[in-house]
């Protein structure tokens, strides 16, 4: 089985390492971003109705400010970042799907009016503006500043990128190309389909947005040889 190269930052990385080891997998990290906290003005709860996340990262670096918000119901997407707000003591989660657009349009069914949105300085904008969001922004993920030494490692030896955003997928191609290594000799294994983006050798995406369906996916690729 060919071995399979994490992108993604800490501590998403060792999460996922952990699950491709546990089936299997012989898993090398080398994440290409750092999340890095950054200082955010918080507004006052009364403002808002509900609390909106979208990244379980933005959990994890808000601070003790996340703790004004706990009696807001929270609107998650993904079952990680809802799962990282209850671990933060935030009582109501709603987990909604991985698309940040059905999200709003949740929070619009449940007439929601006025969430409070903390992100990260790269988020995803919903298409849906029928709920008037405030947003604050909580962390950056600062690109590191050149290809690990592990991922030329493990890429010499044929293995599969797993690619957790279309961020991610165009970081790893600019790296390459700063490396010297062709992106068309790379396969990898994304997310979705705009995690795909890219002149790839080989490309599988995971049925659904999430670790297992990404290591089926790395598993489609090596059947194909």
């Amino acid at each position: 089985m060919r071995p399979l190269l994490v992108l993604r930052p800490e501590p998403g990385a060792a999460a996922t390492l952990a699950r491709a080891v546990a089936a299997g997998w012989q898993a090398i990290a080398a994440p290409i971003f750092n999340i890095v906290p950054l200082p955010w003005a918080a507004p006052d709860p009364a403002d808002h109705d509900a609390l909106m996340l979208t990244s379980a990262n933005a959990v994890r670096h808000a601070g003790d400010a996340l703790h004004l918000y706990r009696h807001l119901p929270v609107y998650a997407v993904g079952e990680a970042t809802a799962v990282a707000a209850i671990d933060a003591g935030l009582a109501d989660v709603r987990a909604g799907s991985d698309d940040v657009t059905a999200l709003v349009g949740l929070m619009a069914k449940d007439g929601i009016a006025r969430p409070l949105h903390l992100a990260g300085r790269d988020h995803r904008v919903p298409a849906d503006m029928s709920v008037t969001i405030a947003r604050r922004i909580v962390y950056t993920a600062d690109p590191v500043a050149e290809l690990p030494a592990a991922a030329r490692a493990a890429l010499a030896r044929d293995a599969i990128a797993l690619i957790h955003s279309p961020r991610a997928s165009s970081m790893f191609a600019a790296l390459l190309g700063a490396a010297g290594i062709d992106s068309s000799a790379i396969s990898i294994a994304a997310i979705s389909e705009a995690a795909a983006i890219g002149n790839w050798k080989a490309v599988a995406i995971a049925a659904t947005p999430d670790d297992s369906a990404l290591l089926a996916a790395a598993a489609r690729l090596c059947e194909k040889g």
